[in-house]
């Protein structure tokens, strides 16, 4: 259910944040489910705890999960709508970074014309 590419560019933490994003909008995690803990979890995928702590962190920040003292951590009652608000923002802001860092906005749209592998562009 939780897997993660150690080989990957993308930081470990980044990538559990999306796969329990990922399992929430494909409805395997549901509102109410209890997340692993924290040293389960870390166990499992032979990682630190303190990077699943961390992504744990961002997710409650953000309001996709929610932690109970003593009882471990579980999934919010959020929407689609409202991951794809935070997508969007996330969006929004490497954008504009690209754009300070001196790509041209066809450049960008260039790429969004591309697509992403398995998705359609509207």
């Amino acid at each position: 259910m939780y897997t993660i590419d150690l080989q990957s560019r993308t930081p470990i933490y980044e990538q559990l944040y999306k796969k329990v994003v990922e399992l929430i909008l494909k409805g395997e995690l549901r509102s109410g489910d209890k997340l692993p803990s924290v040293r389960e979890l870390a166990k499992s995928l032979g990682v630190n705890p303190n990077t699943v702590s961390k992504a744990f962190q961002l997710l409650e920040r953000d309001k996709v999960i929610y932690s109970l003292a003593g009882r471990g951590s579980f999934v919010s009652d959020v929407t689609a709508d409202s991951v794809k608000e935070k997508a969007l923002a996330d969006f929004d802001k490497a954008a504009s970074e690209a754009l300070k860092a001196g790509f041209a906005r066809s450049e960008l749209i260039e790429r969004l014309g591309g697509g992403i592998s398995g998705e359609s562009n509207e």
